[in-house]
Order: structure tokens, then C-alpha cells, then sequence
């Protein structure tokens, strides 16, 4: 039997015995650490980056620390997370793209990051830190997000000591799918009481500083605080969107060149800058309607009003730490993961769809599909009672295309992109015992793998070479630490290479090469342009043409580091890697049951499916939800209201509901819904009980009935989807079992 190491000397008594106390981690004088990370930030959104829009608590953040206008990320979510938490390359740990793409089958793309690979919380947890996570997590493999686990990729399974908030990518901020540690919860309050997610994150991790202090004052934190926004749905108080009514309707041209001068006049970009010229695909403002102006300036009123709100709240956590004392003894670092997105297309959305991957050089399509614009004009004006709901409850909406290269000021592209559009993002760092030069500007080159290596130098923490039992990958980050006090120094980042599903960049020594890979071409026949960053900021002027020798060392070069850091296998593909099933899935759910996060949810869409409950009802006075999935945007429930079995269902915001008029028995009864597609993109639901069918209900157009975001059973606590009942509806009988079928066959 193991027994742990004792130094001392026991006798018969501990009279005649020596004691041996072990030793405990100790981190001495190291400051806790505040990682504030922001989603789909691109580099001009800040106001100290140029951008109109009031974020005064980020920019006084700046006034106070430094700004970094040379900082460059990976183009999407979960591989930047990947890096900044360990300081490796994103492939090399594992995550090659975006966890919901699965696992590959390859190392590069696992889904989860390599136990090879600690992160800050294992590497802090080690040296006595106590470890936070609130906010967005997406570091998990889409099965694994259920209360069914498997926990292994979790934050506390990851080294944090306390987690608050979403394992997604993405969730809605008034009703969203929340973890709270190992277990799933439900918002504390409602959209009409006040709610809102970043509110509630900020909550709790006052109280998680709080629980600290208040015991262990001598013991740091590392608080890793990463908000839903910016990324889609862009959702914030009304008295927030509110404020920006009409502060866009000059359009985006205008904007854009607006943002440059004034990252100009703050000296955010280099003397000499150049404005691009519009990314491809982006219409001019006055080739725009009236509706259509309306519509786009009513996104960005959103986006603009979520940013604002994001900003107000880390200025509350922020005071909260200058209240405690703690705020100059904090490195606060605040970041985004990648720049600003395309995926609203070229004309917005008012229905965001989940895991849509737009690409802003194939005309707006999605995997492959042409998505047409939001709202046809001829229609436009029945849908515009809806413009109010933008940016509220009942929305799912994202920016088009001229917004978001309006964020992207001065850098071409967007976030999926390894040109400057996709990878260089604000940067700022507070940390006055290491500043000389608060207000100050840093230009040097560095990357996301570099934060890890920068928070480990200032708390003087050396990484060891084993964590949890595993040998440990060498952290591949170049501290920049030394650039805190001083602004002159060049950039000790030797090299880094930029790959995103196909998309891939080098930069080295001042150069970038990059080129823009479309999914389906021959990489080989890929067009690379080259660009002397040192003196082209904003990668306007080509010089592969003129310099087609450099270019060439500079492709070779790319090459070597892809072998280094295990970019290989390049793989252009979006969606699920691991071969589907051709056999019938079928659940079966017994209540009480947790929420069913999305991703767990039951696939429920264009192909057979049904929903058959056993339950038991004890009269007309029996009521409820038996099954809901969904929400407000797209979502099913079947419930009984005034003894009949009622169907809803809601596509894009469209709701029907149909009552069956056979009364139900008293007693235990078979009930259900069956779906089955018909000719074109037609479909029906059929009512069924006691294998009876009750009625018949057309559906038009099945295209969208989709993304039906989590699942409940025996009630329908968050966003429903139906104005029929009164949530939660709590079923009143007894519900024995909810068994679903979906067909995976055509």
C-alpha cells in the first residue's frame, strides 16, 4: 500500500516521536491575474482602437496599462482558447479548428486539448493560485456537454477550482444553456426580471474573489472571464441599444473610413497606414434600399449596444477589485479571440443559424448553400413590427458583412480568415508595478501562445515537465514580459505560422506570407500574396509578384513549421469528421432529467422522426409539458392543456400551434408526434394517443426546421417557444417515459 513521505521519527508516543509537516505550494508575492477574453472582437472595435462606439472602462484599462497593435490570434474560437490557456500551438495540443468539428481522426484535431498540454489553471493550481473560469468554455467535444459527462475536458477536470458559465460555443444571453461547475443550472432570474448573462458572470466572479479573500486574503487568483460577446446572438438591455438609434445610419462606408481616421489621430496604426479597399462582396452603402439600411443599421445598433453593456460590466468587476484593493495588484490582461465575424453574410440575419460558417468569398454561401438574403424587399415591410425585437429575447440576429469589416478597421477579412481581418485583435495589458509608461503603445509582433509565457515570467512560475502524471509538451509562447517597460525593443517572436481549414499564413521577420484557400481547391494551386508588415500594416500592397524569391523561402518556410507543430494533415472540411450512423438513434428519457444542452439534444429535422410518451393523467385537471426542444427562433412542444394533447412548433419565429379535440382518458396513455417529410419541402406532424391518430398538421417548408436549441422534459423552463402556456408549465401528472426515434436514412 502507498503511503505518503515522511521525513520524521515515530516512537511509541508523539513524546518520543519527531513530526513532519509537508511542504504546501506557496506562490510568495505573485499578483493574482485577471484573463479577460472577448468573443469575435475584431482589432477597431474598441474606442481606444479607433471605433465610435463608448467603452470607457477598456479604454481606461489602456490609459492605465498598454495597448498592443501587433497581437495576433488564431482565426477562430477554440484554437485560440487552446493556446492562450497553454501556450502551445492550437494543432499541436489538439485543436485544429473549432471543438464541435469533432474528432478527426488525426492529432491535430482531437476536439480536446492533449493532457500533454497543461493549461494555466493546472500549471497556477500547482504554485497555490486558486483557479476561476466564468464564461465560455468550447474547449470540450460537443457529446461530452451534457450532465452525462464524460467531465474529462471540463474546466474542473482541467485545473480550475470554480466554474461558472457555458461549455458551447455560444448561447443565448437571456436564457442561456449554464454549467456551474460539474452540473447544469438555470439562470437565477428571467429576461423580464433583469437578466442578462455577462451581468451574472460578473456576479459570480465577484463572489468567487470574494469566497477567496475573505478566508485566505494571502492566496492569488487566476481568473480566466471569458464573455459570449461578441459572438452572435447580440443581445443586450434595450436601454443599451436604445442609445445608438440612428448612430449608424450614414452606413458603413462612411463609418470605416471614420474608425481609420481616428485610429490615425491615436496613433493605434503606424504613420503611413493604408485604408484597403473594401473586401469583396460588400455593397456600397447607396446601392442599399431604405428597408435595407433600416434592417442593417438596426444589427449594428445591437452589436454596438452589446458591446457597451459587455464594457459596463467588466468595469463593475474592475471597480469591484479597486474597492477590495486588489486591482493594482492584479495583471489584467483583456484580449479576443479572433476578429470580427462573417458570418452574418453580406446583409445580416435576424435568425442567426448555429454552426453556420459563412464564407465571404463564395457569395454568402454556407456548407455549400446559397442563403439568399434575410428578408425579401417585397416583404420587408410586413416584418417591420419586428425590428424592435433586434437585439431582445426574441432574437438571434448577426451583423452583415460591412459592419464587420467596419470592426476589422484598418485589416482585410474576417474572423475563419488568416489575413489580418481574422488574426490581429486589441490587446491590452494593466499592470502598474511593471508599466513605466501607462498610456503607451506596443507595436513588437507577438501571438496568442505568448500570453501564457508572459503570466508565468511575471508570477515567476517555472513550468515543470510533468503535470497529473503526463510528460508535458514544451510551451512553443516567447514571453512579452519584457516589453512592459519598453516600447523600443524589437520583437523577440522569431516565426509564426497561421492555418485555419486550409487558410494559411507565415509571418517572419517583418514579412507575412497568407493565402486564402477556398474548401474543395487544389492547395497547390492556391494563390499566396506576400506583404512587408513592417511597412504595410494593413497587407495593401502585393509584393509576390515583385518578389516571387522571398515569397517562395517564405511558403518553404511554412512547410517546416506546419511539420514542427503538427499542422498535418491540411483539411478543408467544416462539420462532423467521425463517419455518421445509417441505423435508427432513439433515446429514452425518464424524468426528473437535467436540460439537454443543443449538442445533445435529439436530432431532430428534415427526416422521420418521433416523440411517444407513457404518462399518466389523473383527469381534466392534468396539465403540462410533456417534451419541448427548441425555443422561441425554432423548437417543438408537446404538451396538455384543458384535457387535450396540444402540438406547437415555431420555425424562424413562425409559431403554429394545434389543439386535438379528442378529450384524453383518465389513466396511463400512450401519446406522441410523428413527423414525416413529404414531396419537395413540404412535411407533416401527426397528433397521435392510444395509437389513434388525432390530427394532421402540414408543414410548407421544412428547410428550416433545425438547430433546436436544448431539450426538456415534464416542463419548459428557458425561452419558450409558445405564448400557449405560462412558463415553466410543470406536467401535473406523471410522466413514465419519453421515447424518440429519428431515422438517419434518407
Amino acid at each position: 500500500m502507498a503511503t505518503e513521505t515522511f521525513r520524521g521519527r515515530i516512537g511509541v508516543t508523539y513524546e518520543d516521536s519527531e513530526p513532519d509537516w509537508p511542504e504546501t505550494a506557496s506562490p510568495g508575492s505573485a499578483p493574482n491575474v485577471l484573463l479577460i477574453l472577448l468573443d469575435d472582437t475584431g482589432f477597431g472595435n474598441l474606442g481606444c482602437y479607433g471605433s465610435t462606439i463608448e467603452t470607457p472602462h477598456m479604454d481606461a484599462l489602456a490609459e492605465n496599462g498598454l495597448r498592443y497593435n501587433n497581437f495576433h490570434v488564431t482565426p477562430l474560437c477554440s484554437p485560440t482558447r487552446a493556446s492562450l490557456l497553454t501556450g502551445r500551438n492550437h494543432h499541436a495540443v489538439g485543436i485544429s479548428t473549432i471543438t464541435g468539428f469533432g474528432d478527426s481522426g488525426y492529432p491535430n484535431q482531437r476536439g480536446r486539448i492533449t493532457r500533454h498540454a497543461a493549461n494555466l489553471a493546472e500549471m497556477l493550481s500547482e504554485e497555490g493560485f486558486a483557479t476561476f473560469a466564468l464564461g465560455k468554455w468550447h474547449l470540450n467535444p460537443n457529446p461530452a456537454g451534457s450532465a452525462a459527462g464524460p467531465y474529462d475536458d471540463w474546466p474542473l477536470q482541467r485545473g480550475f477550482d470554480r466554474f461558472y458559465g457555458f461549455l458551447p460555443g455560444a448561447t443565448p444571453q437571456f436564457d442561456p444553456d449554464l454549467t456551474c461547475d460539474n452540473h447544469p443550472v438555470a439562470p437565477p432570474k428571467t429576461p423580464e426580471q433583469g437578466y442578462h448573462l455577462t451581468d451574472d458572470l460578473v456576479d459570480h466572479a465577484i463572489e468567487f474573489i470574494n469566497d477567496l479573500k475573505a478566508i485566505r486574503p494571502e492566496t492569488p487568483f487566476f481568473t480566466y472571464f471569458a464573455t459570449g460577446a461578441m459572438h452572435y446572438p447580440h443581445q443586450a438591455p434595450k436601454a443599451y441599444i436604445d442609445k445608438y438609434r440612428g448612430r449608424f445610419d450614414e452606413g458603413w462606408d462612411v463609418l470605416r473610413e471614420r474608425y481609420f481616421t481616428r485610429q490615425v489621430e491615436l496613433g493605434i496604426v503606424p504613420p503611413g497606414t493604408r485604408l484597403p479597399p473594401s473586401n469583396p462582396g460588400v455593397p456600397r452603402w447607396e446601392t442599399l434600399g431604405e428597408n435595407e439600411r433600416r434592417f442593417v443599421c438596426r444589427l449594428q445598433e445591437a452589436w454596438a449596444g452589446f458591446l457597451e453593456h459587455t464594457d459596463a460590466q467588466i468595469g463593475r468587476l474592475i471597480e469591484h477589485l479597486r474597492a477590495i484593493g486588489q486591482l493594482d495588484n492584479t495583471v489584467v490582461i483583456l484580449t479576443a479571440d479572433n476578429g470580427t465575424s462573417q458570418n452574418g453574410g453580406p446583409y445580416g440575419v435576424m435568425h442567426a443559424q448555429p454552426g453556420g460558417m459563412r464564407n465571404a468569398a463564395n457569395d454568402g454561401r454556407t456548407l455549400g448553400e446559397k442563403l439568399g438574403r434575410p428578408v425579401p424587399l417585397e416583404d420587408f415591410d410586413a416584418v417591420q413590427e419586428k425590428l424592435d425585437d433586434i437585439g431582445g429575447p426574441n432574437s438571434n440576429c448577426d451583423i452583415p458583412w460591412g459592419w464587420s469589416q467596419v470592426g476589422n478597421t484598418p485589416l482585410r477579412w474576417y474572423k475563419q480568415d488568416t489575413h489580418g481581418g481574422g488574426v490581429q485583435v486589441p490587446m491590452i495589458i494593466r499592470y502598474p508595478p511593471g508599466i513605466t509608461d501607462p498610456g503607451g503603445i506596443r507595436d513588437q509582433f507577438h501571438y496568442v501562445t505568448d500570453i501564457a509565457p508572459t503570466i508565468l515570467e511575471i508570477a515567476d512560475v517555472r513550468p515543470r515537465s510533468h503535470y497529473r502524471g503526463y510528460d508535458q509538451m514544451p510551451i512553443a509562447g516567447t514571453s512579452l514580459a519584457y516589453t512592459l517597460d519598453d516600447a523600443e525593443c524589437p520583437t523577440r517572436k522569431p516565426i509564426q505560422h497561421f492555418e485555419m481549414m486550409g487558410k494559411r499564413g507565415l509571418w517572419c521577420d517583418g514579412w507575412k506570407a497568407v493565402t486564402r484557400h477556398e474548401p474543395g481547391d487544389d492547395y497547390d494551386d492556391d494563390d499566396w500574396e506576400l506583404y512587408h508588415l513592417d511597412e504595410d500594416f494593413s497587407e495593401v500592397v502585393n509584393l509576390a509578384a515583385a518578389q516571387p524569391n522571398r515569397l517562395r523561402r517564405m511558403i518553404d518556410l511554412w512547410w517546416v513549421e506546419a511539420g514542427r507543430h503538427g499542422v498535418l494533415p491540411l483539411d478543408d472540411r467544416a462539420g462532423q469528421r467521425r463517419p455518421a450512423r445509417h441505423d435508427s438513434l432513439t433515446w429514452r428519457f425518464v424524468p426528473p432529467l437535467s436540460r439537454i444542452p443543443r449538442a445533445q439534444s435529439p436530432a431532430l429535422g428534415r427526416r422521420k422522426w418521433s416523440v411517444m410518451a407513457e404518462v399518466e393523467l389523473r383527469g381534466k385537471e392534468t396539465e403540462g409539458v410533456i417534451y419541448s426542444q427548441g425555443s422561441f427562433r425554432n423548437g417543438i412542444s408537446l404538451f396538455i392543456q384543458d384535457g387535450s394533447l396540444c402540438f406547437a412548433y415555431r420555425v424562424l419565429g413562425n409559431p403554429t400551434l394545434r389543439r386535438a379535440a379528442m378529450e384524453l382518458p383518465t389513466g396511463r396513455v400512450n401519446v406522441g408526434v410523428v413527423f414525416e417529410p413529404g414531396d419537395g419541402d413540404t412535411g407533416r406532424f401527426t397528433l397521435v394517443a392510444q395509437d389513434r391518430e388525432l390530427d394532421t398538421i402540414p408543414m410548407p417548408d421544412v428547410t428550416q426546421i433545425t438547430s433546436m436549441r436544448g431539450a426538456e422534459v415534464g416542463h419548459d423552463r428557458q425561452a419558450p417557444m409558445t405564448h400557449a402556456y405560462k412558463p415553466p408549465f410543470e406536467f401535473t401528472g406523471v410522466i413514465h417515459c419519453v421515447d424518440i426515434t429519428v431515422a438517419t436514412g434518407p
